[in-house]
């Protein structure tokens, strides 16, 4: 997955705005684990940095990872806090610590920054630290070791971008009424993107470093198409990949192998192997309607009506991952 961060004066002072706003289907990760999918008003997201605004349609936005939001506010409080802590006094420095202990989301990469700076001299004392602190603030709050101070959107499940989504709440229109939900419960937004049945396209790449069916972290992509049964799905895909896992063969998205590995078992034009076989070999475009569907031929070109409802999710078939793999497929989606 590629990353593009933006950032200045040690800061990043992107925001996403929203225009235009539509109801949109979005499933919500809260910290503490529970989830709710829903209906909110949403529009096309606008990146607004130092060097220029992107706007990028709601379409193709595939889901946000919500960082934390530094309360810049409380900073000078904080320190003095982490300070307090130094103090001979016992009773001052448990007093600092049950404050720092019990305050707000914000505050975690305030601590976080201080104690890791040069300003920072770690005191004599250990029975109350700014270290300890700090880990009991994110096992209350729910903030593993791999929350960062940016908010992430990625684009047509594939391109992450760093700065911030400027918003304070979500309202959500599920099945049991309205919820009112807070930033900073929020870990993780999917945009669930339903399909107008006009045949429009959605472009995505498949990596050969990483979308492969047995990739057991994030080998299939979630393109965010929810799909309804017995909808017309058109897939073409075209390009190459070279299977470290298979000999460094280059492959095409039909399944044909490229170059003087390639034997007479080959249809070598546009479309399935020459067999017929419904059933997916290596190198072919996968495709399943689901998490836990089941595993379906593409191949270069493909047009069917969907057994199931769900996501739809895209892989490149191959039994063994090797990270060494190389290339990618361009895939074309539209539902009718």
């Amino acid at each position: 997955m590629k990353r593009i961060s933006f950032i200045a004066c040690g800061l990043f002072c992107s925001a996403f705005l929203f225009a235009q706003t539509k109801e949109t289907e979005v499933r919500v990760n809260l910290r503490d684990g529970s989830s709710f999918t829903g209906k909110t008003q949403m529009g096309n997201v606008t990146l607004v940095t130092d060097y220029g605004k992107l706007e990028i349609p709601l379409q193709n936005v595939s889901s946000l990872d919500l960082g934390i939001t530094p309360d810049k506010s409380s900073e000078n409080k904080i320190i003095n806090l982490i300070k307090q802590m130094s103090n001979s006094d016992e009773n001052l420095r448990k007093s600092a610590y049950e404050e720092l202990s019990r305050m707000s989301l914000g505050a975690i990469p305030i601590i976080s920054d201080f104690i890791y700076s040069e300003k920072y001299i770690p005191a004599e004392y250990t029975d109350y630290t700014p270290e300890t602190a700090l880990n009991d603030l994110k096992a209350a709050l729910n903030a593993d070791e791999t929350i960062s101070e940016k908010d992430m959107v990625t684009i047509d499940g594939q391109y992450t971008m760093g700065g911030r989504y400027d918003f304070k709440k979500i309202d959500l229109k599920t099945e049991y009424g309205m919820l009112s939900l807070p930033k900073d419960k929020i870990n993780h937004i999917d945009v669930l993107y339903t399909p107008t049945g006009d045949g429009s396209d959605r472009n995505f790449i498949l990596l050969g470093s990483k979308h492969i069916s047995s990739n057991s972290n994030g080998g299939w992509m979630k393109t965010g198409i929810m799909i309804k049964q017995g909808q017309k799905l058109n897939i073409s895909a075209s390009g190459e990949i070279t299977f470290a896992s298979l000999s460094s063969n280059k492959y095409k998205p039909d399944g044909k192998i490229v170059g003087a590995a390639a034997t007479n078992d080959y249809d070598y034009g546009e479309g399935e192997l020459s067999s017929g076989s419904t059933y997916p070999t290596y190198g072919n475009v996968v495709y399943k309607i689901g998490e836990t569907g089941t595993v379906m031929k593409a191949g270069a070109k493909f047009n069917g009506s969907v057994q199931g409802s769900g996501m739809l999710y895209l892989s490149v078939y191959e039994t063994v991952y090797n990270a060494g793999n190389t290339g990618s497929y361009s895939v074309k989606v539209s539902v009718k």
